[in-house]
């Protein structure tokens, strides 16, 4: 890999190879939802428990300080609120993605969908362009989509990663499997890095963090979890936790056991 991605993927994983990314690109979809009305305040919260990096989209790249953190620009975007909300369109340039002091930018396509080849093709041209620039591209490759019984079954994710990774994505954020050994079979069918999306917000905080741990476990090099983050009552020992668990593997065991005692009150969240 080329220098310029080399040291921009290195301002978004640590040495050991692993990254806690907050995602922070619902507004979008979503409106000023829950935990991100101060979105200043939060990324300072999740600064403040260790975070890797952030992902959100450029109007909030232009006004929030994330300078002790890796930045990932969201290129992609579709409100709630069209007859689409499945078709991902593109927001932003990776040229602009450049001049915002992006480390990586990332592109939501959801597999199986009725507009899979129209997504599918415009991630052909950023990915051109990311090349130009030389800067890191995370795929966000959801199986989603009218034949997708079940979002998280071994084969739909399994082919959602390895699309990413044919197509020449540098790092692939997908749904986790449900269980180490498939999730396992996924990461060994590719070569780049995979991280876990968080998901809808989890019953319990140790619920999230039992999915953190069986992902890594799995060999996922890290995990990218918004609202079970920004939406919990105290964002920074959330994302304390998710760090110690990501990027202290001997500790996976201690972690998991403490934030479970834990989960009734420090970190049961709302």
């Amino acid at each position: 890999m080329e220098s310029g991605k080399t040291r921009r993927l290195g301002r978004i994983f640590r040495d050991d190879g692993k990254t806690v990314v907050v995602p922070m690109d619902h507004g979008v979809p979503a409106g000023a939802i829950e935990g991100l009305a101060d979105i200043r305040r939060t990324v300072n919260h999740v600064a403040k428990g260790g975070a890797d990096a952030v992902l959100v989209h450029a109007g909030v790249a232009k006004t929030v300080d994330t300078a002790h953190l890796g930045l990932i620009l969201h290129l992609s975007g579709a409100t709630r609120l069209t007859i689409n909300p499945n078709w991902k369109t593109q927001l932003c340039s990776v040229k602009e993605a450049v001049r915002l002091g992006a480390d990586a930018v990332s592109v939501h396509i959801n597999v199986g969908s009725d507009h899979e080849q129209i997504m599918l093709e415009n991630f052909s041209r950023i990915l051109e362009e990311c090349d130009d620039y030389s800067i890191p591209l995370l795929a966000m490759m959801y199986p989603r989509g009218p034949k997708i019984q079940d979002e998280h079954s071994y084969d739909v994710v399994g082919h959602a990663v390895r699309l990413g990774y044919e197509l020449g994505a540098d790092i692939v954020q997908t749904n986790f499997t449900g269980d180490v050994e498939s999730f396992r079979d996924v990461v060994n069918s590719v070569r780049v890095p995979i991280v876990v999306a968080g998901g809808p917000k989890a019953n319990s905080a140790s619920e999230c963090l039992r999915t953190v741990y069986e992902s890594v476990k799995a060999g996922a090099a890290g995990v990218s979890i918004g609202r079970n983050v920004f939406q919990h009552q105290d964002p920074t020992v959330m994302t304390r936790a998710i760090v110690e668990i990501v990027h202290s593997e001997s500790n996976f065991g201690t972690a998991i056991s403490g934030t479970a005692e834990k989960s009734e009150t420090v970190l049961a969240g709302p």
